[in-house]
């Protein structure tokens, strides 16, 4: 079942990248990029396939992956900020989450929010959802806007390369590619585990 929806999703990811070219790429990475996930490791190295291809840039690609990937969490930062901010103030003890927590969030997006936002764009799953909670955190918008291009625009120049390199098998990567969501999960499961039982021992 899965694998249908991924073949179905897949074919319209390359259906709009051969129709609308780069504003396909900056379309797809701005929807990858606020909140919702579809897989930048599809959209990327299709890209890269038709810089192959010679109907692409490397560059172009990697240059529109970016731009997109700063349209989509733009929305998503003031998401965070004005909707999901209120949300977690009131209802955040819920889910174990305090205003100490809050407070911690915001001097760690205020001292290190660069290498954050940075860090998190080179990861897979997390790069989708970073921009929400940098909003609720208030993070310095210019240094958001700043480093979510640079971080983006290495992600996507990679992935396109990537596609490139890979030829007419380029679609062989989307299985490598997919296994960080499995390490991402992981990890995020144990930090789940270890947040619960911190705030279930306070």
């Amino acid at each position: 079942m899965l694998e249908q929806i991924v073949a179905v999703l897949a074919a319209w990811i390359m259906g709009v990248i051969s129709s609308l070219g780069y504003s396909g790429v900056v379309l797809l990475m701005a929807i990858e990029s606020a909140c919702i996930p579809l897989p930048s490791e599809i959209i990327m190295p299709f890209a890269g396939f038709l810089v192959f291809k010679g109907e692409m840039t490397l560059w172009g690609v990697a240059l529109a992956g970016a731009i997109g990937c700063v349209m989509g969490s733009i929305p998503a930062y003031y998401l965070g900020m004005y909707g999901g901010r209120p949300l977690v103030e009131k209802y955040g003890k819920w889910v174990l989450i305090s205003h100490k927590d809050l407070n911690w969030a915001d001097q760690a997006f205020a001292k290190h929010g660069e290498i954050i936002i940075f860090i998190g764009r080179l990861l897979p799953a997390v790069r989708t959802f970073i921009a929400f909670p940098a909003g609720v955190a208030r993070m310095n918008m210019p240094k958001f806007v700043l480093y979510t291009f640079v971080g983006s625009l290495i992600w996507c120049y990679l992935l396109a390369l990537a596609g490139l390199k890979a030829g007419e098998n380029w679609e062989s990567l989307k299985v490598y590619f997919h296994q960080f969501h499995y390490v991402i999960a992981g990890a995020g499961l144990i930090f789940v585990i270890w947040y619960v039982r911190r705030h279930f021992k306070q």
